[in-house]
């Protein structure tokens, strides 16, 4: 799949189409990525923030830009610089979904998380299995609930998804993932 690209994108934004293109939608994790990705309809807010409550005023900016453009259908909210402790992470997402509540977003926006350092409480570190959550940089994803049931209402099982991701997770193995999300890295923090 060839994707134009804005040659003045960051290099953070660059590396998650890279990510999507041939982790998400190139191994079929997440069978909805593909039609947004293809018709341009994923905003991709990249923040240099470190601080909690910065983060937290950008997120409920990106649910209101979200709400107001009905041309876009999801937002990737990356964190370049800051979150990249796994646990301070987390905290940002309990806290992201508290705003949802309060802010009066809740029944219209979920938020997805993935992580350079995703973790699947129980799992090992190591396992495979957290590469369907791993990413170049910590991300919030913001995701329409209308849009999500309308997706999962036409496709065909879609509470195998989980399942069918951490088994073609092992199939791959961990170092495929780590091979391919190091190669992204390098790629687009040499540019």
């Amino acid at each position: 799949m060839t994707t134009v690209m804005n040659t003045d994108e960051q290099s953070e934004v660059l590396a998650t189409k890279a990510w999507l293109s041939e982790i998400i939608i190139g191994l079929n994790i997440c069978p909805f990525a593909k039609k947004e990705f293809v018709n341009n309809t994923i905003h991709y807010h990249l923040s240099k923030t470190e601080q909690v409550k910065t983060a937290l005023h950008e997120f409920i900016e990106q649910c209101w830009y979200l709400q107001n453009h009905d041309e876009i259908e999801t937002t990737l909210i990356i964190y370049g610089d800051g979150f990249r402790s796994f646990e301070r992470y987390l905290d940002l997402v309990d806290f992201a979904n508290d705003l949802l509540v309060e802010s009066g977003f809740e029944g219209i926006f979920q938020i997805a998380s993935m992580h350079p350092e995703y973790c699947f409480d129980g799992e090992d570190y190591d396992d495979a299995s957290n590469f369907t959550n791993r990413s170049p940089y910590p991300i919030i994803h913001l995701i329409r609930e209308t849009s999500m049931s309308r997706v999962l209402s036409v496709y065909n099982e879609p509470e195998n998804i989980p399942e069918n991701n951490i088994k073609l997770a092992h199939e791959k193995g961990a170092s495929f993932f780590q091979q391919v999300l190091t190669r992204i890295h390098e790629k687009h923090n040499s540019t």
